[in-house]
C-alpha cells in the first residue's frame, strides 16, 4: 500500500509584467500578460487560482533593471525583459479586496523602504486581508537597484545580507514588540481616572528605541498588531550565506532547482543550519519552481512543448541570465563556458547554474536551452503527478507553479492536473479549502497550523522586551507636568 501523501503547497508565480520567466512567451497569440496594466487580469486569475484552491498568489519583483546585454539596456526594452513593471504591494492591496482566502505574497527589497515605513505598510495589508500577507526577503543584486537609492554600486554579497538582517530585526521589533496583545481596548464603557472611554493601554504600547549601523527608529509602531503580526517570511538565497538567512528567519524558501538532487541537497543543508539556530527543522518550508507542459498525451504533450520551444526568445533568455549576474554576456561567443563567468552579484544563482551538469561544460548557447526547459515537466496530468510526489520525496513541500501564458497556463493545470493531484493526496480536497475559507484562516495558518511565528523564531524573542519604554511607564506625572510648566512661567521674558 503507497504511504499516504501530504498535500503540497501551491503558489502561483506572477509577476506585475509581460515578460517574467519565460522569455518571448508573452507574445503568443493566447497569452494575455501584455495586458498586466489591467486590474481586471490579475482579479480574474487570483480569484479562479482561490477557486481552485492554491494557497498563495507570489508576486515577484525587482526595483532596477538588468544588466547591460550587447552594452547598454535598449534590449530590454525591446523584449520587455521585466520592464516596465508595477510595484506589487499597490497590486495585492487592490487583490486584498476581492478575495477572501488565498494568501498574497510578495517580493520586497530591504534597500528600496525604510524599514519603518514598511512595516506600517505591511501590517496595514495584513488587518485589512485578514492576515494574508507574506513577504519575500531579497537583498537586490542588480546594480542599478541599489543606484535607484543612492548607492554608487553594488554592495558586496555579505554586506546587502547583514543589512537584511539588521532590516528584518527592526521589523521584528516593531511587529512582534512595540503593542502586546490586547492593547488596543476601544472600550467605549469602560470608566477610569482620567475619563470614560478607554481606546488603548498605554502599559501595553513602547517605542523600541532601536539604533544600529543603518538605522536609528524611536518608534513606537503606528499599526496595531495585525493577525500575523510579522507577515509570513519567504526567502530564496541558496548561497551559503542565503542558506543561513533563510535557516534563521525564512518559513519558507523558494527554490528553482534544475533538478531534484539539487533540491534535496539544499533543502536538508538549510534544515540543519536551522536545528542549529534552535527552530525545528520542518519550520521551514520549501517551494520549487516548476512549470508545466499538459496533453492528454504524451505525445500530445510533447508537442506542445516543442511549439512552445519554438515560441521562445533565447536572446532573452540569456539576456536575463547575465543580467541576473551583473554580466553582459551580449558580446560573449555562445560557446562560451559557464565556469568561465565571475561576478559580484547573485552568487548562490552562479552556483545554481554551475551544478546543471556535472562536468561543468555548459555553454551559454546550452544555457539559454537549458533555462527554459530545466524546471519543465511535460506530459500527462498523471505522468505530472507522478514527477510532483517525487519532488515531495526529495524534500520539497511545494511547487511554485510558473507560467508560459497567463491565464493559459494556470487553467489548464486547474482543469487536468489538479483533480489527479487530489485523488492523490497531493493537493487539499475542496471541502478542506471551504473550510479554511471559513474558519478565516491566515496564510501562515493555512501552512503551519497557527497564526503568529513560534517561539524559536528570532523575532519572538522581542515579545515583551520594550515595557520599560511603554508610554505608562514614561509618562510624567501631572504635578511634573504642571510644577514644570509653573516654572516656565515664572521665568519666562515679559
Amino acid at each position: 500500500m503507497a504511504a499516504q501523501r501530504r498535500p503540497l503547497i501551491l503558489s502561483a508565480f506572477l509577476m506585475n509584467t509581460t515578460s517574467h520567466i519565460i522569455g518571448g512567451a508573452w507574445r503568443r497569440e493566447e497569452s494575455q500578460q501584455h495586458r498586466f496594466n489591467e486590474l481586471g487580469l490579475w482579479v480574474d486569475l487570483v480569484r479562479d487560482l482561490e477557486d481552485a484552491g492554491f494557497d498563495i498568489a507570489f508576486f515577484a519583483d525587482v526595483v532596477g533593471l538588468y544588466g547591460d546585454y550587447e552594452g547598454g539596456w535598449a534590449s530590454h526594452l525591446r523584449k520587455g525583459l521585466q520592464i516596465p513593471s508595477n510595484d506589487p504591494l499597490v497590486l495585492i492591496s487592490a487583490l486584498a479586496a476581492t478575495t477572501r482566502r488565498i494568501g498574497l505574497a510578495m517580493t520586497s527589497s530591504v534597500i528600496q523602504a525604510h524599514p519603518f515605513t514598511f512595516a506600517r505598510q505591511l501590517s496595514t495589508l495584513d488587518h485589512l486581508s485578514g492576515g494574508r500577507v507574506g513577504w519575500n526577503v531579497v537583498t537586490s543584486a542588480l546594480e542599478n537597484s541599489h543606484r535607484n537609492f543612492g548607492g554608487a554600486e553594488l554592495t558586496s554579497h555579505g554586506d546587502r545580507y547583514n543589512l537584511a538582517e539588521e532590516y528584518l530585526d527592526v521589523a521584528y521589533k516593531l511587529w512582534e514588540g512595540s503593542w502586546d496583545d490586547g492593547a488596543l481596548l476601544q472600550d467605549k464603557t469602560v470608566e477610569h481616572e482620567r475619563g470614560r472611554g478607554l481606546h488603548a493601554d498605554p502599559a501595553k504600547v513602547a517605542k523600541i528605541h532601536h539604533a544600529s549601523e543603518n538605522y536609528r527608529i524611536e518608534g513606537p509602531h503606528l499599526s496595531s498588531p495585525s493577525p500575523q503580526r510579522t507577515p509570513f517570511l519567504f526567502q530564496a538565497g541558496s548561497s551559503p550565506r542565503g542558506q543561513e538567512v533563510a535557516a534563521r528567519h525564512a518559513e519558507a524558501t523558494f527554490s528553482m532547482a534544475p533538478r531534484r538532487d539539487i533540491a534535496a541537497a539544499h533543502a536538508a543543508e538549510v534544515r540543519r543550519r536551522a536545528v542549529e539556530f534552535g527552530r525545528d527543522p520542518q519550520d521551514v518550508k520549501f517551494i520549487q519552481g516548476l512549470s508545466f507542459v499538459v496533453g492528454s498525451t504524451e505525445a500530445e504533450a510533447q508537442q506542445k512543448a516543442r511549439e512552445l520551444d519554438d515560441a521562445i526568445d533565447v536572446e532573452a533568455l540569456i539576456a536575463h541570465t547575465g543580467g541576473s549576474l551583473g554580466l553582459d554576456l551580449g558580446y560573449l561567443p555562445l560557446d562560451t563556458p559557464i565556469n568561465d563567468i565571475e561576478t559580484e552579484g547573485a552568487q548562490g544563482h552562479l552556483a545554481e547554474i554551475r551544478k546543471m551538469t556535472k562536468d561543468g561544460t555548459m555553454t551559454l548557447r546550452d544555457l539559454a536551452h537549458f533555462r527554459a526547459q530545466s524546471t519543465r515537466v511535460v506530459g500527462t496530468p498523471e505522468q505530472i503527478a507522478d514527477e510532483l510526489a517525487a519532488w515531495q520525496d526529495a524534500g520539497i513541500d511545494g511547487v511554485n507553479l510558473i507560467n508560459s501564458s497567463i491565464p493559459g497556463s494556470y487553467h489548464e493545470f486547474i482543469a487536468q492536473v489538479l483533480p489527479v493531484l487530489r485523488e492523490r493526496g497531493l493537493a487539499r480536497s475542496l471541502e478542506e479549502i471551504q473550510q479554511l475559507g471559513e474558519s478565516g484562516a491566515t496564510l501562515r495558518g493555512a501552512v503551519t497550523g497557527q497564526d503568529r511565528l513560534p517561539d524559536s523564531h528570532p523575532a519572538a524573542r522581542y515579545r515583551g522586551a520594550f515595557a520599560e519604554y511603554s508610554a505608562a511607564a514614561t509618562e510624567r506625572s501631572r504635578d511634573e507636568v504642571l510644577g514644570g510648566e509653573a516654572q516656565l512661567s515664572s521665568t519666562a521674558p515679559r
